[in-house]
């Protein structure tokens, strides 16, 4: 897409918002030469592949040709949330002698990353707001972005010189989104654009609630049936969660096996923090879950007791005097949770499992040990004659382990905790995690969940 004009651009989000630094750009300034000479030119064109419109999950590619020979030349990218929060990263690069620049073959030489990193306008976006994660609410529409071209390197940009509007799209062409409202089950199934059946996983989210799609809506392009599920703080569900019931979640598993578009006869789990932990329970207590994958889960209790019929799993004990202040006034509850070695009742029983696990861990996780309930887990499914589960452990990673060009949340309010804490990561490393989580979970559920189908 080669950028459109500027009229495109006012009628756009981004400068009806009026962002003091957007909109001081809103028409080219005079240029000061200062003694040098200056490289603004009027013909640049700003290109991307896709064009107007591409998957979240999908690359882009990021061209930029017109400019001078070796012109200096800074890149700028924002977008809004739902609730108007506003996202933004910019980098400073050089035109080869040909003046072009392709992101794909370019170093960022300074900003909000350097580097060859053909993705980092997306992933390194910061919130203008503190302590703000990027949470999509609605897959039914996309995140806007706006990508500018901006003259020489200096920080508060010079001219403009241009600009694209991106769409970022959460549902695939085609994809199917379907309510769920069955018995007690209040979820979302995303199905795939052609015929199924297809393989079915139920997804789950942590903390906070409600009933997030995003990451079901983008696995359903990838040929899943894929039901986002809600379990408190959402439609007639309760409104906390002081006891999980997985009897509740033994409907949502019995729904999607009997769905005409699911294949049989098992499915997947994928489940995040606290969604982890209850995916792992889920597999321990149920019947029917071929695969699981847990990212930062816990295998113990946390926060509430976890319920099966007559079986009651409670909480590990909270350790308060173990909680540390960062130098930048956030709490550190890595280690506030009493292990479950010596917490014995809370370790969830996971070796009455059948279920073949995939653990994906960030090694800077400081919401929980993740790295640690991950290797307690597997030890204690071999210890019972059971397959040694997969574990992928990546460094720099913190706690959210999102689909891929997520910027990363290393703070935020932990709603259990009642504060800001730090949850970890770096922003490059990061990135590459959740790229490489994101094919590492869907060649798990690809092979394990057809190959039981045809098997």
């Amino acid at each position: 897409m080669v950028a459109s004009s500027f009229a495109v651009l006012r009628a756009s989000r981004l400068c009806q918002w009026g962002w003091k630094s957007w909109t001081q750009l809103s028409g080219p300034p005079p240029l000061s030469t200062g003694g040098r000479t200056t490289f603004a030119r009027t013909n640049a064109t700003l290109s991307l592949e896709p064009g107007s419109r591409s998957c979240w999950d999908e690359p882009l590619s990021i061209t930029v040709r017109g400019l001078a020979p070796e012109q200096p030349v800074t890149l700028r990218a924002a977008l809004r949330d739902e609730k108007g929060a506003l996202f933004r990263a910019h980098a400073r690069y050089r035109a080869d002698a040909g003046g072009e620049l392709d992101l794909a073959r370019a170093p960022a030489l300074g900003g909000s990353f350097t580097g060859l990193e053909p993705m980092g306008l997306i992933w390194a976006m910061e919130p203008e707001r503190p302590l703000w994660r990027l949470v999509k609410r609605d897959v039914q529409k996309p995140y806007v972005v706006e990508l500018e071209v901006l003259d020489g390197h200096e920080p508060d940009g010079g001219q403009r010189l241009a600009q694209a509007v991106h769409e970022r799209h959460f549902m695939a062409p085609g994809v199917r989104r379907v309510p769920v409202r069955d018995g007690r089950v209040r979820a979302t199934l995303f199905l795939p654009p052609e015929p199924g059946p297809f393989p079915g996983i139920i997804d789950l989210f942590g903390v906070g609630g409600g009933l997030l799609e995003y990451r079901a809506s983008l696995l359903a392009g990838k040929g899943f049936a894929v039901m986002a599920l809600a379990y408190y703080n959402y439609d007639d569900l309760p409104k906390t969660m002081e006891t999980m019931r997985i009897e509740y979640f033994e409907e949502a598993v019995n729904y999607l096996r009997g769905h005409p578009e699911v294949k049989g006869p098992g499915i997947g789990l994928l489940g995040i923090s606290k969604g982890g932990e209850l995916g792992l329970a889920m597999a321990s207590f149920l019947k029917g879950i071929t695969a699981a994958v847990v990212i930062n889960g816990s295998v113990a209790a946390v926060g509430n007791t976890v319920c099966y019929k007559d079986e009651t799993i409670p909480p590990v004990s909270l350790l308060r005097d173990k909680v540390k202040m960062t130098k930048d006034g956030l709490l550190d509850v890595v280690e506030a949770l009493q292990s479950p070695l010596v917490d014995k009742k809370s370790f969830i029983p996971v070796e009455r499992s059948d279920t073949t696990f995939l653990f994906l861990v960030g090694q800077d996780d400081h919401n929980w040990k993740s790295e640690f309930y991950a290797r307690e887990a597997s030890k204690r499914l071999q210890a019972h004659g059971k397959e040694k589960p997969q574990i992928i452990c990546y460094p720099e990673a913190g706690h959210y382990i999102e689909p891929p060009y997520f910027p990363l949340c290393s703070a935020g309010m932990h709603l259990l905790v009642g504060a800001n804490i730090t949850f970890g990561g770096e922003p490059k490393p990061h990135s590459v995690a959740q790229l490489d989580a994101w094919q590492q979970l869907q060649t798990f559920f690809h092979k394990q969940l057809s190959e039981m189908a045809f098997g």
